[in-house]
Parts: structure tokens; sequence; C-alpha cells
């Protein structure tokens, strides 16, 4: 491995069918005022709403709600939820539901004490918090975003046709995730497999970088492995408990910064992904398998002995008689038979994407410089354009 890094990660986890039991022990380390945060209200369907608000009562909490956290949290709802913190002086959040619903969590918590607008500050200037963090703890009910495990959180401004996400430091990450694969069983097959493609990318967004022998990309392969594995069990049978239990447990470590160590990381199909989502509030996974192939097919001349490396160790395909050229195509082929398979969306047009919008979806990408090319303005146009 090359370069330096250091690495911590302050998150508790409880992973399992028992894992809310330990709900009541963590909230002994709060305050009083807890902000219960989650999204339309398909917790109360299934029950969980009524366990976790008993754990509050009997825990003696003051309860303040922010309910319809939407899939793409938006900056207005952000200001919301903010809003609502202060006047219940809230001193802990508890997020229920899947990434967004963390993900807006975290974006509430650096943003409480803070005058400044918290769009303006993190989304626009990308500055870190400069005032009391209030802390927070998460209940996952979807998974593929990571984000129970790490400091991310992306938000949407219409107004602006700008997703964004910003990656804060140790003291927003979640205090304690609880990870019970249960909770997952009720998606609907669309939002299981679009967290599928998320988990898969986040890996991918580390894993095609760097060129050095690094013990990351081995990590990376095991876990790519396991969740294509898992993944197709998953799609012909939901309800398979161990299938679901490794998804949701890939998806943690995926993005929890382990597999980062030592590489530049690339992440341009995040930037590509989120302004279609920007442009058209698709459901995020979607939008990341839209443009994922467009983009690796354009990548890959530029880094093709570590896509080689993926069809090999990744797809189990033979290297015999086979050039690195000829390995990377079959190995970004077999990709696209799984995507396929899954029943993943395929191209942009299909999540809503106009012609029209092409030079604004550009416009809203940010170019990042990890990778094995950078982008210029008018290969981000000709990567939508071949994701149309």
């Amino acid at each position: 491995m090359l370069g330096n890094f250091s690495y911590h990660n302050p998150t508790k986890l409880y992973f399992g069918e028992d894992s809310l039991s330990y709900l009541k022990d963590e909230l002994k380390n709060y305050g009083n005022n807890v902000l219960l945060v989650y999204g339309g209200g398909s917790i109360k369907k299934s029950g969980l709403y009524d366990e976790i608000t008993a754990v509050l009562k009997e825990c003696g909490k003051n309860v303040a709600e922010v309910s319809g956290v939407m899939p793409n949290p938006t900056a207005e709802k952000l200001r919301e939820g903010v809003k609502t913190a202060r006047e219940n002086g809230s001193e802990f959040i508890l997020a229920v539901g899947g990434g967004s619903v963390c993900d807006y969590s975290k974006a509430v918590s650096v943003s409480v004490h803070c005058d400044d607008d918290p769009w303006d500050k993190y989304y626009i200037r990308f500055e870190e918090p400069s005032c009391e963090i209030v802390p927070v703890g998460c209940i996952l009910t979807m998974a593929g975003t990571g984000s129970e495990m790490n400091g991310g959180a992306v938000i949407t401004n219409h107004e602006q046709h700008l997703k964004i996400g910003h990656v804060f430091g140790d003291d927003v990450m979640p205090k304690f995730s609880i990870l019970n694969p249960r909770y997952t069983m009720t998606l609907p097959k669309y939002q299981m497999t679009a967290g599928i493609y998320d988990i898969m990318n986040h890996i991918c967004e580390q894993y095609f970088s760097g060129e050095d022998d690094n013990t990351s990309d081995y990590i990376s392969e095991g876990l790519m492995r396991g969740l294509i594995h898992a993944s197709r069990i998953a799609v012909k049978d939901p309800q398979d408990y161990e299938a679901r239990s490794n998804i949701m447990w890939t998806a943690t470590w995926a993005l929890n910064t382990l597999v980062s160590r030592g590489k530049s990381t690339d992440w341009m199909v995040h930037m590509l992904g989120q302004s279609v989502g920007a442009y058209t509030d698709a459901t995020h996974g979607m939008t990341l398998a839209a443009v994922s192939l467009p983009y690796y097919r354009y990548i890959m001349p530029y880094g093709v002995k570590k896509f080689a490396r993926f069809a090999t160790e990744v797809w189990g395909i033979s290297a015999e008689g086979k050039t690195d050229e000829q390995l990377a195509e079959a190995g970004l082929a077999a990709m696209e038979s799984w995507m396929k398979e899954l029943g993943l969306v395929m191209k942009i047009s299909d999540l809503g994407v106009t012609d029209e919008m092409i030079e604004g979806i550009a416009d809203g990408t940010i170019i990042l410089d990890g990778g094995y090319k950078v982008l210029d303005r008018d290969e981000v146009v000709s990567v939508l354009k071949a994701s149309m």
C-alpha cells in the first residue's frame, strides 16, 4: 500500500434480529429531549414506530418528531428539521429509516446550533461545523447507502437543480446504529435492488483508483463477490434472511471508510448520478446504475489493468488467451448482465431525463480528480448522452 492515512470509526453497531433491545442502554447516554426522524410512515405500518416510541417513553424521553423525510431530502426539509429541533431543545436525534433519513439527520445535527443557512454553509461553501453538534443514532430500515456508519449527508436543492453530498468528520458519524435485516424485508423490490447497486457502486468508486498492490482492493473484491452472490438469492426470494443480512452488512462495510484507505478514490459515477437526481428526483441507486457503464467504458482504457483484474477476481473470467483490454471489456459485460438480471434501470432517459436537460445536468456535475481519467465538461456531456 502506498501513501499515509489514518483510520478511525467511532460508530458502534448492533446487528441482528435482537439488535433493538440495545436501544434502551444507548439512550441512557444522551439528553432527555429527543428528535425522532423518519420517512413516509412505513415504520408505523410495520409496528416499528410503536416499538421505538415505547422504549423512548420507558426511558423518560421528551420526544419531538420530524416525519415525511423524502428519499432525496431537500434543503427546505432540512430547514424545517432544524427549526423543530431548536424549538424543542433537542439534545439527541434518533433517525429511523433508510440512508436518506440518516443523511438528513446528520445534516440537521450540524445545523441546530449554527447561525448560518445550512445549505450555504455546508453544500455551497463546503465549510465544516463550527458549532455544537447534536449526536445522532440510527435504526436502519434499508440497506444501501452505508450512512449508518459514515459522516455523509446528501441534500437536494430543487430550486438550484443541485444534489450535493458533504462528508463530515468523525464527530458527525452516528454514535450507534441498529441493524436488523428483518426491517429491510418490507421494501419493494425496486428499492431493494436500487440499494444493492448503490452498495456495488460504493465499492467500485473506491476500487477503480490507484495501481499499487493494495490490501483495500482485496477486501473490496471479497465484498463485491459476496454481494453478487447474495443479491441473486435475494432477488429470487426477498425473504431470505441470510441473503438480506449479508447485503446489509456489506452495505455498511462498503462505505464506512475502510476500503478507501490508501486509495485516491473516484466518485464520478456519484457526481453524475446525483446531478441526474437533482433534475429527476429519481431513486439514487437507479441514477448510479444508469450512468455507470457508459462512464466505466469511457475511462477503462486509462485504467485497463484494474478493469482486467475486476474481470478475473470479481466475475471469475479466465485470463487465458485474453489481452487486458479483452478481459476489461468482458468484466464490464458481466457486470451489465448482472445489472439486467437484477432489473436495474440502465438509461437515464428511463428516469425522466430529456435531451434538453443534458447541459444543465452537466453544469451541476462536480468534477473530481481521483480516478483514472479527469473528465472535462465536454466529456461529462458525452457520458451523459451515452447514458440516454
